[in-house]
């Protein structure tokens, strides 16, 4: 190895993700009650698409809570590219 070069780093597991996987190139329309907490997937590896399930742990990137002021339906990201995370902005139609 030439000097001044560090040697090469074995990495084992999974790498942190630098960005979000695609769950959907749309929105998840889903019923919501105010008041109520709810845990976004913002990796979108979850099987339980659009909320959490813990698969996000060791990738880098975190769940967003949030708890909505009024009852009834929202469009939640399901690209997980949205600048309005947790909720869809269109950004889906530029993917």
């Amino acid at each position: 190895m030439a000097p001044g070069c560090a040697a090469p780093r074995r990495l084992h597991g999974s790498l942190p993700m630098t960005e979000p996987q695609i769950a959907q190139y749309a929105s998840y329309t889903v019923p919501v009650e105010a008041g109520r907490e709810y845990t976004w997937c913002a990796c979108g590896r979850s099987a339980t698409q659009p909320f959490c399930d813990g698969r996000h742990a060791g990738s880098g990137i975190a769940p967003k809570t949030f708890t909505p002021l009024r009852s009834g339906l929202a469009y939640l990201c399901g690209c997980k590219h949205s600048r309005r995370a947790p909720f869809c902005d269109g950004t889906h139609d530029t993917l």
